[in-house]
């Protein structure tokens, strides 16, 4: 039987075993850089406006700002101030025509992240990811 968690961390009665260290469980600086702006892009998906924002961002090449503000029914300052954070955080990117500003989700392997987990959720409740099941229960 393989041991817990807990115990795979506690090394101290066990001398001949090797200490677990994030670099012996394959976290390297690079991906340690990404597992940072995959929980950042959590942080802000986390949020339910931000949430649609992003799916609707996911599904379309770009959309107008009062388009967004009527899909997830909200004013346009409370969109605004939800595409600043998304915007500031590099997770999507403006294109001005004229008056009128549109967005766009930015960079590819974030519209191809959320779009891979936008599509599961559409098709069921749960997401396989590398054989780790993510489920999501129904309210």
């Amino acid at each position: 039987m393989s041991p817990s968690i807990a115990e795979a961390g506690n090394n101290s009665n066990k001398p001949n075993q090797e200490r677990i260290t994030p670099v012996s469980l394959g976290l390297t600086a690079v991906k340690e850089k990404h597992l940072k702006e995959l929980v950042q892009m959590f942080k802000l998906a986390a949020d339910e406006t931000r949430g649609q924002i992003l799916f609707y961002l996911c599904n379309t090449d770009e959309l107008h700002v009062r388009a967004i503000c009527e899909l997830v029914g909200q004013s346009q300052p409370a969109v605004s101030h939800h595409l600043a954070l998304l915007r500031v955080a590099g997770v999507i990117q403006p294109r001005r025509d004229g008056k009128h500003n549109y967005y766009r989700i930015v960079p590819r392997r974030v519209r191809q992240m959320l779009g891979h987990l936008f599509e599961k959720l559409l098709e069921g409740n749960s997401v396989d990811i590398d054989g780790a099941k993510l489920s999501f229960a129904d309210k």
